[in-house]
């Protein structure tokens, strides 16, 4: 697209639509479309086929649609009145000035908003630069915040590839390649001076000048900066610093993190942003806190040690790491490379500079850990999770040598999702009827969610039903493609057209395949497993997603496993695996599954999200208690679950090949005694009704607590502007 200085890329893409489409344009350059109401039909009816095409990139679609037929949608009034009522509602919620935030924080304001950085932001689909659930919490962050009114400015890194794709082979061995962005045909706009020269600023990487330009992505009221080296006016191993996300080795990733970190406060100041608040989201952008320090010095020429407190009071720090070996690094030798000329600006010799980093002070070979410099230059800290805070507490307790561990200062605050994104629309239209048009705005409210209650179990179990046929048609599509991709049989593609039964159960596991999260856990015992798949009168159905580490060969063999057993031929129509998980197949399984199954070893999972997404959806988590399934679980007197179940209960210890056996005798003892019989308790309709008061059950309890909403007000409440007035009366009482 060119480029006119004086016209943003919304006005020029809307001066190419018919009169009555130029609104689109609008709602294309705005992630707001992505969890409005009428998501799916605004520009999917324009043109289906190519929106598949486009991945769902709402830019790239209009851009590439004939003229024709625009117009021909143009003059379709059901259409027009759709549009009009998206724009309608888009321009009220841009213009809303009595928001949550504003009235409850005043303190935090759009001339000093909170800054949020991370490493990778999962928006949506057509935006790729993220791998996984840190991402997707950080892009439901951006979203709660837009809808809370929450004056915040995302800070990320525009990767040209973004995170590797995955192809399966025949042998079921993970592939890895990747595909450029084409960032011009994204709803992106690259930040420009008022002569169109594109704003930058410079960056030493070790000997070399970096140029680094910025990118803005909306994401409804809250504006979501992206930093890219790739300019020509960049060495080529500068302009690949942003090339692909947590690829490359040690060198790459120190670069990726000095232009997340130093680079995102260069860039805001650059745009006369002036943060009251830095937002670490894990360790990644740690290096920001010595480039607030080194502006603060250069501004009122005091030394590093006086400026420090003034750094801490203005920075928090979300760690979401659970093991010491999962926090970024680096050795001392790697420091001296990049930043031997750096230090000099903060005042510090070698040691001093070092020892920021150090988890023991003192030990000459130490290495420089990004999250031990993220807890002593902030303010405060927390875990994901209750119990990832005290997980924490007890890992850096060696930072804190005078306090027991109890008294590290780490809290927490638990993950949640964006329930607007992750409901279907379709148990979003049920909400509506039975909690009002506005139930998206209440989903803190635990008096609202009991109305699920109203619900007649024929109009959940229906709506369900959908879903899970909407899941199997998506399968099918995905595993029919990457057969005939690999160039497989004849025979072996037109058998998908018997994979999965939608009235059958179907359980889902999809995350990184990443061998503590044990994703062949369920077939461990192969006759046993075999048994339960191929049972003819009562049948278990597994849809498998995840990609493994590219690095990670252990991860890779799973899948493969996994993949075996896909061509199992007694259960080769039970069991599927969708290749190159992404957010739009997320969205089908957690809105489609009947069980949601979860197992990684204890208490390695931070927190976790995707099963907070299934409970929306009126699916049933079946997980270990590790992580949000600690505080979400409820169980009655007789240890029996009301809103889920619990493997291996509290069952834990240290031999791992003990706890595995101890936790796949704990699921097979699930499936075949509750789960099972559960599922096919029907009545003469078909309606499992002992079933679907668990799926009202996981919603009613789960849903005001595990959302994105709640989680963000305790951030406003806890570390944006402490001393707020509780939250709870607020959301109970006040529409969001």
């Amino acid at each position: 697209m060119d480029y006119n200085p004086s016209v943003s890329p919304a006005a020029q893409l809307g001066a190419k639509l018919p009169l009555p489409l130029k609104r689109l344009a609008d709602l294309a350059y705005n992630y707001w479309w992505s969890w409005a109401s009428d998501r799916i039909a605004i520009f999917q009816n324009i043109h289906p086929e190519e929106w598949q095409r486009c991945n769902h990139n709402p830019v790239a679609l209009l851009e590439a649609v004939s003229f024709d037929r625009l117009t021909q949608v143009a003059e379709d009034p059901q259409y027009l009145k759709r549009l009009n009522a998206t724009v309608t509602q888009f321009d009220r919620y841009m213009a809303e000035q009595n928001t949550w935030a504003n009235r409850v924080a005043p303190r935090i304001s759009i001339e000093h908003p909170v800054s949020y950085f991370c490493a990778e932001f999962g928006i949506h689909e057509s935006l790729p630069i993220y791998s996984g659930g840190l991402g997707i919490l950080a892009g439901d962050h951006l979203k709660s915040a837009s809808d809370l009114g929450v004056p915040l400015v995302g800070v990320g890194l525009m990767y040209r590839q973004g995170y590797f794709r995955q192809r399966l082979s025949r042998s079921g061995w993970q592939e890895d390649y990747y595909v450029d962005n084409q960032f011009d045909r994204l709803p992106l706009e690259l930040i420009r001076d008022p002569q169109g020269e594109p704003i930058t600023f410079d960056l030493q990487v070790r000997q070399r000048t970096v140029h680094v330009q910025i990118w803005k992505a909306m994401i409804g009221r809250v504006k979501l900066f992206l930093l890219d080296t790739d300019r020509a006016d960049n060495d080529p191993i500068d302009r690949w610093l942003t090339g692909h996300l947590y690829g490359g080795n040690q060198e790459t990733r120190i670069a990726q993190e000095i232009v997340l970190g130093i680079g995102g406060v260069r860039a805001l100041e650059a745009l006369e942003i002036a943060p009251s608040v830095y937002h670490l989201n894990e360790g990644h952008a740690a290096f920001c806190l010595l480039e607030v320090a080194r502006q603060d010095m250069q501004k009122t020429g005091k030394s590093f040690y006086d400026v420090e407190a003034g750094v801490r009071d203005r920075s928090i720090f979300t760690t979401h790491t659970p093991v010491p070996a999962g926090h970024d690094v680096f050795s001392a030798d790697l420091m001296d490379s990049f930043f031997a000329s750096y230090w000099p600006q903060l005042k510090l010799d070698r040691e001093q500079f070092l020892a920021l980093g150090a988890r023991r002070l003192g030990d000459p070979w130490e290495p420089f850990g990004m999250t031990p410099l993220a807890l002593r230059m902030t303010r405060a800290a927390n875990g994901v999770s209750e119990l990832h805070g005290q997980v924490s507490r007890k890992m850096w307790t060696v930072l804190y040598p005078r306090s027991t561990e109890d008294q590290v200062p780490i809290g927490h605050i638990t993950n949640g999702v964006h329930a607007r994104t992750w409901t279907a629309p379709l148990m979003a239209d049920l909400f509506a009827q039975y909690f009002g048009e506005d139930w998206s705005r209440h989903v803190v409210d635990p008096q609202m969610w009991a109305k699920v209650e109203d619900i007649p179990a024929a109009e959940l179990w229906e709506r369900h039903l959908i879903l899970k046929e909407r899941l199997v048609a998506h399968t099918r599509l995905r595993v029919r493609n990457s057969r005939q991709n690999r160039g497989e049989d004849h025979w072996q593609i037109q058998a998908v057209d018997n994979l999965l039964d939608p009235r059958a159960l179907i359980i889902g596991f999809a995350r990184r395949f990443s061998p503590y999260k044990r994703g062949d856990l369920i077939l461990r015992d192969f006759d046993r497993a075999l048994r339960l798949l191929g049972d003819s009168d009562r049948p278990v159905q597994i849809v498998f997603s995840g990609k493994a580490h590219p690095a990670d060969e252990e991860g890779k063999r799973i899948i493969q496993r996994v993949m075996e057993w896909c061509r199992h031929p007694s259960i080769q129509n039970r069991v599927a695996f969708v290749e190159d998980y992404d957010i739009f197949t997320a969205q089908k399984l957690v809105q489609g599954v009947d069980v949601w199954l979860n197992n990684p070893r204890r208490p390695l999972e931070a927190s976790g999200t995707s099963g907070q997404k299934v409970c929306f959806n009126g699916g049933i988590n079946c997980s270990v208690l590790d992580g949000w399934w600690c505080e979400g679980y409820q169980a009655d007197a007789n240890g029996q679950g009301i809103n889920g179940w619990a493997i291996g209960e509290d069952a834990h210890t240290s031999d791992q090949e003990l706890q595995d056996r101890i936790d796949s005798e704990s699921l097979y003892r699930l499936l075949e005694t509750e789960i099972i019989p559960l599922y096919y308790d029907q009545d003469a309709e078909g309606i499992p009704q002992n079933w679907v008061r668990m799926m009202k059950a996981s919603i009613r309890t789960n849903a005001p607590l595990f959302n994105t909403d709640r989680m963000v007000a305790d951030y406003v409440a806890k570390m944006y502007a402490p001393g707020v007035e509780s939250i709870d009366p607020i959301f109970a009482s006040v529409p969001l």
